[in-house]
């Protein structure tokens, strides 16, 4: 009796797996700080929870079409359109269950066994993971810190090989904070458009930004190239929905066709009463959005400033999303209690073990001298964070 050898292959999720382990340390009475999250620390704004009852009280429990609602895909057009310069039609859009699930439907439609797909590292620990269920090749194209974690165009050109398929774009970044300027995704769509590339760009922080930085989708430049991208967003960053699972895609028909078809034999439609409350986030202004925001900038700037005062420790300020990279370079090498700090998952344990402080190690972003820390969590988390981190530091020996 053997395991299928594709999932065998899968590389678990390290942010999942330090999730449980702070986790049960909670459970036992400790107080645990979290920097781990992944989702805002707000509540779903009231308006949508309004729209959800109002949803079930209209008796919206039942099957929808496979790739939601009609006035869901028009409010994601319109979404599109006003906010991104996009024009699409509703059969254009795929709604899913959650943005991964929108990535799993568009590498499922457009990979063939062994094709790759350029991933610029440090990346999210589930896109190579996903496009390898897929039957694809990830190859990393490594960025640097110096370069504020932006890929550089001749790296991808270098990487793209006759099995190039697709070229993932993350901006604003999970896990380093990065925003790609404009000039660097209009080469990046010209390097697709002439090696017929797909271009998969995931924007679901696009309203995290921070400062003077702005966000642009690749699909804007031209219709050759917005023919070959396909859109990832959803509501779950932007209106703190993330257990309301509502993600989605925006392509070329034949693409949005075949995803479709996909997604049929999967999941089916998405969650029918969440398609509603997310059609009314959408089509309405957000009276919480600006609150959230400025909360997460004060919190970004309170964080790196106390980081970078922290011997052999230092980060760039990031200018989307809620992450922050710690360079912990300067810990290598050094001892705690006879444990040298060999690599980010060592750090990770010892600050859990001894500090209770949960960070995620870098290693699970192809990203070993680093670990991301998240600043989706209170003021009062963020200064524990802080003093733990600089305790652990001043206890080093080596």
């Amino acid at each position: 009796m053997q395991l299928s050898e594709k999932c065998l292959a899968i590389t678990g999720s390290v942010t999942l797996a330090l999730d449980a382990k702070s986790k049960e340390l909670k459970a036992q009475g400790k107080d645990v700080v979290g920097m781990g999250a992944g989702e805002p620390d707000f509540d779903t704004p009231a308006y949508i929870i309004s729209a959800a009852k109002q949803a079930m009280d209209m008796g919206m429990t039942k099957y929808t079409p496979v790739a939601g609602t009609l006035s869901l895909r028009q409010a994601i057009c319109d979404k599109l359109q006003k906010q991104n310069g996009l024009r699409y039609t509703p059969d254009q859009i795929v709604v899913s269950s959650g943005a991964k699930q929108s990535l799993f439907n568009t590498f499922s439609a457009i990979l063939n066994p062994g094709d790759e797909v350029l991933i610029p590292s440090p990346c999210w620990v589930s896109y190579p993971e996903i496009v390898k269920m897929c039957g694809g090749v990830p190859v990393f194209v490594p960025t640097c810190e110096q370069n504020d974690f932006c890929p550089d165009p001749l790296a991808i050109e270098m990487a793209i090989t006759p099995r190039t398929k697709a070229i993932v774009i993350n901006s604003p970044n999970n896990p380093t904070g990065c925003v790609y300027p404009e000039a660097l995704l209009r080469r990046i769509a010209e390097l697709c458009v002439r090696h017929e590339l797909f271009a998969v760009s995931d924007e679901i922080y696009e309203l995290l930004i921070y400062g003077d930085q702005k966000h642009v989708s690749i699909a804007s430049f031209g219709p050759q190239i917005q023919a070959q991208t396909i859109v990832i967003n959803g509501v779950s960053k932007t209106y703190a929905m993330t257990g309301w699972r509502i993600g989605y895609t925006a392509s070329d028909l034949t693409v949005a066709k075949a995803m479709t078809k996909f997604q049929s034999h999967s999941t089916s439609n998405p969650n029918s009463i969440a398609q509603y409350a997310a059609q009314i986030a959408l089509s309405q202004e957000n009276p919480d959005g600006k609150t959230m925001h400025d909360a997460f900038d004060a919190r970004r700037k309170a964080l790196c400033q106390g980081l970078n005062a922290i011997d052999g420790l230092s980060c760039l300020c990031p200018h989307g999303a809620f992450y922050i990279m710690l360079n912990i370079s300067g810990l290598l090498g050094k001892r705690f209690e006879g444990t040298v700090i060999d690599g980010s998952m060592t750090l990770s344990d010892l600050l859990l073990e001894h500090e209770l402080l949960a960070v995620v190690p870098g290693a699970g972003f192809m990203a070993d001298h680093y670990v991301r820390l998240s600043y989706a969590v209170s003021m009062e988390n963020i200064e524990k964070c802080l003093q733990r981190l600089s305790h652990f530091v001043s206890m080093l020996e080596g």
